[in-house]
């Protein structure tokens, strides 16, 4: 098989949209996975991790979502319904005068909104919340 100039052009533009298009399967996670990631493998533990949201979202588009865990480094949001789960992650530096975050985020449909910390002693812990979504946010 002879491949000339230009065939080899469109297979590399097709590996690069491949690579940079959102949604594909290969670059999928579940929750499962990235839990295991934030983690490292530890077991999330409950209780000091504040996960606030409305139990009725009439439009998934704008959800807003607060999250509070004092003496975290880190909280991950993830939305388990979702065709990419993952939603933010936010980092606390040592000069944060408080380890919250606010946002809004979009549901694509009734799901659960999932919260992990991992704590400045390297302990890891979980709070999660259902949300009942009318209109769905993700084109659904």
């Amino acid at each position: 098989m002879t491949l000339s100039r230009r065939d080899a052009l469109w297979l590399g533009f097709g590996g690069v949209a491949a690579a940079v298009l959102p949604g594909t399967a290969a670059f999928a996670a579940t929750v499962d996975e990235l839990t295991a990631a934030f983690t490292g493998g530890a077991t999330p533990g409950e209780g000091g991790l504040t996960l606030t949201a409305p139990e009725i979202a009439e439009n998934g588009n704008t959800v807003p979502v607060e999250v509070s865990a004092p003496g975290a480094v880190a909280i991950m949001l993830l939305a388990a319904g979702n065709p990419e789960p993952a939603v933010a992650t936010f980092t606390f530096g040592p000069a944060a005068a408080a380890q919250r975050a606010a946002t809004r985020i979009r549901l694509a449909q009734t799901q659960d909104v999932i919260a992990l910390a991992r704590m400045g002693d390297g302990s890891v812990i979980r709070a999660q919340t259902t949300v009942k979504v009318t209109i769905g946010g993700c084109g659904g």
